[in-house]
């Protein structure tokens, strides 16, 4: 009797049963459903049973391809984390997810024309990563995500950032490590941390990279150069023109010890 052809690799089957006993409940309270590692390859539609229940949904390192738009249901996520699966698309009704704060798409195979509109809605976002994947340009829409603090865009084929991006207003962190981006993009790739807030870090010499250590102490070594051109504020100084206290009475002190020794 012939066998029929082999099918090919169905992923793991997430019951609502293993769903439930994967929440876990965070230090600041938020529930969180952690179905990350688990083989999965098909969107565990149970899950959407659960909807109203969790704050975070961690579907990372599986083998998922697509993301159903039944995902408008969690409109309570604060935090969904997509990171390291096989996407090659996004459904629009991920805008529609308006609490989310934190957003990891990082490592699939998102292009810049997969990418929705809609991820402009998302106007608490705070942090979007799009790191490892097959963008060519950033959507200058995402120029509209005025809480966004830290973007990934590091391991793509981007020639340019968009000025709606670079000029966020709370922008703290941009990594766009790794881009073939023009000449005039360079010097913000090398720093790898476009800062649009100035802030003050204080770290050892052995939490440096030696690109950093090295620019650090040239920093030094010209600052101490300035500082030896510096008058040091204890060495005395002279002003001739000026009279100190008791400098009329120095001059003048020979001509009235004479005086007062006269009869």
């Amino acid at each position: 009797m012939a066998k029929g052809k082999a099918k090919g690799p169905q992923g793991k089957r997430i019951t609502l049963k293993m769903a439930k006993n994967s929440i876990r409940v965070s230090f600041s309270g938020r529930r969180r459903l952690d179905l990350s590692k688990m083989g999965i390859a098909t969107f565990p539609k149970c899950i959407l049973e659960l909807a109203g229940d969790v704050d975070e949904l961690d579907l990372s390192r599986n083998m998922l391809r697509k993301i159903p738009n039944t995902i408008e249901k969690f409109q309570n996520l604060l935090w969904l984390d997509l990171h390291s699966n096989q996407l090659d698309e996004l459904p629009k009704e991920i805008g529609s997810l308006q609490n989310l704060t934190f957003l990891n798409i990082c490592n699939n195979k998102l292009t810049t024309e997969s990418l929705p509109e809609e991820l402009n809605l998302l106007k608490n976002l705070k942090t979007l990563n799009l790191g490892l994947n097959c963008l060519e340009t950033v959507p200058t829409t995402l120029g509209a995500l005025r809480e966004l603090v830290d973007l990934g865009l590091f391991d793509n084929v981007l020639t340019t950032i968009p000025k709606s991006v670079k000029n966020l207003p709370k922008i703290e962190r941009m990594n766009v490590k790794r881009n073939p981006l023009r000449e005039l993009e360079k010097p913000e790739e090398e720093i790898d941390t476009i800062k649009r807030i100035e802030t003050l870090h204080l770290v050892e010499e052995k939490d440096l990279c030696s690109s950093c250590l090295k620019k650090c102490k040239g920093e030094r070594d010209e600052l101490h150069k300035l500082e030896d051109m510096t008058p040091s504020s204890s060495k005395e100084l002279s002003f001739p023109s000026l009279l100190t206290p008791n400098s009329s009475a120095k001059d003048n002190q020979e001509e009235w010890r004479v005086r007062s020794t006269d009869p």
